[in-house]
């Protein structure tokens, strides 16, 4: 099974349970995907907003709360995954669902804001550089793509030292050794890269004002704007 098939399987294994545990996964739950929101600033009344592996659509409702008559289009491999969001959506208007690979993903109207939530480090580095090129050109003048995510640590010990933190962490979360083997299995998918890396990716891609706004540990949220 080649990589995106074997996230897509995964993905539609864990659909169901998936937003229960986000807050016991994720030790950093409110800053990270806060941080990401607050960045999602635009002029306009009723931006496009594209939100890449867009899952059961968790950042797209945290980014409706800010933005309500925003336009989005949610895009991911998971059938299950996107049926869940469309659950969490279900009559509201404004709001697209795409089952497709968006790492050529090409939208019919530019974007204002182009997010990722937790899906970005799936891929390969070749797969990585492609999504922000790809990110860039679908952007407006002026727009802003904002990956919230998970990265490598900069040397083996800091890496070794992120990831036992991380397990410390979640063993004592209250979850379930079933739920807990099946986060791990999960990281197995994982295709990490370091920070500095992706951040000269993003300007590579043509982005300005490329940042790491927020680091804890090995979440980060990516910032980079399309002057």
């Amino acid at each position: 099974m080649d990589n995106m098939n074997h996230v897509r399987a995964t993905f539609d294994g864990a659909a169901g349970g998936y937003d229960e545990q986000r807050r016991k996964l994720i030790p950093c739950f409110d800053d990270f995907y806060g941080t990401a929101v607050a960045l999602a600033e635009t002029s306009e009344s009723r931006p496009r907003i594209l939100d890449l592996g867009a899952g059961t659509g968790l950042l797209s409702s945290l980014l409706l709360k800010k933005l309500p008559e925003a336009r989005l289009t949610l895009i991911d491999l998971s059938d299950n995954m996107l049926a869940v969001a469309k659950e969490r959506f279900a009559g509201r208007t404004g709001i697209e669902y795409v089952r497709e690979d968006y790492t050529s993903y090409t939208a019919e109207q530019a974007c204002d804001l182009i997010v990722s939530g937790l899906s970005i480090h799936h891929l390969t580095d070749e797969g990585k550089q492609a999504v922000y090129r790809n990110a860039y050109n679908n952007l407006k003048p002026g727009g802003i793509f904002i990956n919230a995510d998970q990265v490598l640590g900069h040397t083996p010990f800091i890496d070794a030292h992120y990831k036992e933190d991380w397990k410390r962490k979640i063993e004592a979360s209250g979850l379930t050794r079933a739920e807990l083997d099946a986060a791990y299995e999960r990281t197995r998918i994982d295709r990490m890269a370091g920070l500095a890396e992706q951040l000269v990716w993003l300007a590579q891609a043509g982005f300005s004002d490329v940042d790491c706004v927020y680091k804890s540990y090995n979440f980060v949220v990516l910032f980079g704007r399309k002057a």
